[in-house]
């Protein structure tokens, strides 16, 4: 009887596969069998922000008995010196990093057009980063030249003021970023081989920002480009990648979520954000996605939350207060990742004065050192700005807190305070409102004992150099922008306002109602009439979502947010913080 064609196929397949492991046969990989899985370390990062010098900002971690032990993090030479920690226990490696290295940076980075942030970045060695929504905000031209070096002017300040700028050694990655012939503004992929011969593996990596990127920059800076869905863009580059022979798949993506309960960057307790429907539509084959935007710290086993998608996801917070190291294990010969782990490492670094008095080092995480090279470049440009961010502005009574979280419960005092400062400036303008958006809002002002601000304070809570504007809206229009912070579409964030101004809103009502009541200057505040309303002018292009500020009449455009800020606080010889609540939360 002759032998069927599957039996005598099986009996063949040992031979040819010896054949193909022969040394002198056709183009496969030499060397001998690899005798278990390679690992690879993947170091991620995001949201650096330009972040040269220690932000006089804290990670938090709980203590185990109710309380929070905060931690003094962040710093480029310190963050440098953590990333060498971490390579040290990983022979092969690269770094990551999912976003937003530039921008709404520090005046030191800001002054010289981020150069110096990205060249922090090439000494730190990073090999892949995903755009960003902040890395449009001076415009696409300008954001090419980081890639690529030299000194052509595309926005006001003069680029290469200190030294000659050769781009980024790394490589920008936009998946998602599509020009109007349907080509990306960068790569959209990159590889890196890791080994040789049988014993070689390879990582794909997918770098790509969020969607809504045209909702949070401006638009003259982003004009022909598109914002492709990230799910689907990540979907069509898998099978890519695995036909260029990628053994594991990493997507790094700037977007991201945040999670509840005690303070734990390793966790991923009641993890939730706009990152989510994209997880859960996303190929199976992917391994690793390094997430961003939110500042917010996660490790989460994601098969936990939803076990057809069994990959790691990973965030670092933000400014370089945190590093994730990411452990993977690669099968060379099955092409696919057998095992997967991930810890974020707080990179602790000098101590300083926060809005709750000082906040020092702890034994119970390692101590940086920083990096000698890198502290000797960022010293150059910290010193050449010294002009800038030590001139004393005025005073404040107290400290004004940067409130952490969500930011649906408004800004705080603080936002009170830049409402208060936009009303003041504008007043001439006609203005009767102001607005604040928390989100804007990205670090405390701490005077010095005496009450003392300098630029420098004020500039790295508002490094963003908004004009501010000033436009007429009705009652009912003011009333419909404040539910767009509210809704269930995004992040809630209720508007900080100015003096007079309060509102009440109770979340468990359905969205796009979920104002109780408005009162200015404690009455009701009036659907039928207009008013004259100042804010942002990020606000007034429909940022953050609020597109109802957007094309009102009788639109004038006023100073920068900072200088209006300046403006408040040095008009009088102590400026108040207001501690009145402007937004209540009802139940």
């Amino acid at each position: 009887m002759p032998m069927p064609l599957r039996s005598a196929f099986a009996l063949l397949l040992p031979g040819l596969l010896a054949a193909c492991a022969a040394p002198m046969a056709s183009n496969s990989p030499v060397g001998p069998v690899p005798s278990g899985p390679v690992e690879v370390g993947i170091i991620g990062i995001n949201d650096f922000h330009g972040s040269l010098e220690p932000p006089r900002q804290s990670v938090n971690v709980a203590d185990g008995k109710g309380g929070v032990i905060p931690v003094p993090a962040g710093g480029a030479a310190w963050l440098a010196s953590a990333i060498d920690s971490i390579r040290a226990k990983h022979p092969q490696s690269m770094t990551v990093s999912a976003g937003d290295m530039i921008s709404a940076s520090q005046l030191a980075s800001s002054l010289y057009l981020d150069e110096p942030a990205i060249g922090v970045m090439n000494r730190i060695g990073v090999d892949f980063n995903a755009v960003g929504n902040h890395e449009f905000d001076n415009g696409q031209q300008e954001l090419l030249r980081k890639q690529t070096g030299g000194c052509e002017k595309f926005t006001a300040k003069q680029p290469c003021a200190l030294e000659p700028f050769t781009g980024a050694t790394f490589k920008y990655l936009a998946a998602s970023t599509k020009r109007a012939d349907g080509s990306t503004l960068f790569p959209a992929t990159g590889l890196k081989t890791f080994g040789s011969g049988r014993s070689a593996v390879t990582v794909g990596v997918i770098g790509l920002t969020l969607k809504g990127t045209p909702n949070l920059v401006n638009p003259t800076g982003i004009q022909g480009l598109t914002f492709a869905d990230e799910a689907d863009t990540i979907n069509a580059a898998v099978p890519a990648l695995k036909k260029q022979g990628a053994d594991a798949i990493v997507v790094l993506i700037h977007e991201g979520g945040r999670t509840k309960g005690e303070p734990n960057p390793q966790g991923c307790e009641n993890f939730a954000g706009d990152i989510r429907p994209i997880l859960d539509r996303l190929d199976t084959r992917v391994d690793v996605v390094v997430s961003g935007h939110t500042h917010w710290s996660y490790v989460c086993d994601y098969g936990a939350l939803n076990p057809a998608k069994p990959f790691l996801l990973t965030s670092a917070g933000v400014y370089g207060e945190l590093v994730t190291d990411i452990t993977l294990k690669i099968d060379p010969v099955a092409g696919r990742v057998v095992s997967k782990r991930a810890e974020n490492v707080i990179v602790q670094s000098a101590p300083y004065k926060g809005t709750r008095g000082d906040i020092g080092n702890t034994a119970l995480f390692p101590q940086f050192q920083p990096r000698a090279d890198v502290a000797e470049y960022v010293a150059k440009y910290v010193e050449a700005s010294k002009q800038y961010t030590q001139r004393p502005i005025g005073k404040l009574d107290v400290a004004a807190p940067k409130l952490e979280g969500p930011g649906d419960k408004g800004g705080g005092p603080l936002g009170n305070l830049i409402a208060d400062a936009q009303l003041g400036a504008t007043q001439d303008k006609g203005a009767q409102i102001a607005f604040m958006n928390p989100f804007g809002i990205r670090a405390p002002l701490v005077p010095a004992a005496d009450g003392t601000l300098t630029f420098g304070d004020i500039y790295l809570c508002q490094p963003f150099g908004n004009n501010v504007v000033t436009e007429t809206m009705t009652g009912a229009q003011i009333k419909a922008v404040l539910e767009e912070g509210l809704d269930d579409t995004g992040p809630k964030q209720a508007l900080a306002p100015s003096t007079g101004f309060v509102f009440t809103y109770d979340p468990a009502r359905p969205s796009g109602d979920r104002i109780v009541s408005i009162t200015l200057d404690g009455k009701p505040l009036d659907m039928a009439q207009t008013y004259r309303v100042t804010v942002n002018g990020f606000l007034g292009l429909g940022g953050d979502g609020f597109s109802g500020f957007v094309g009102k009449p009788d639109t004038v455009t006023g100073p920068t947010d900072i200088d209006a800020l300046e403006g408040w606080i040095r008009a009088v010889p102590v400026r108040a913080v207001p501690q009145e609540t402007r937004v209540v939360v009802k139940g």
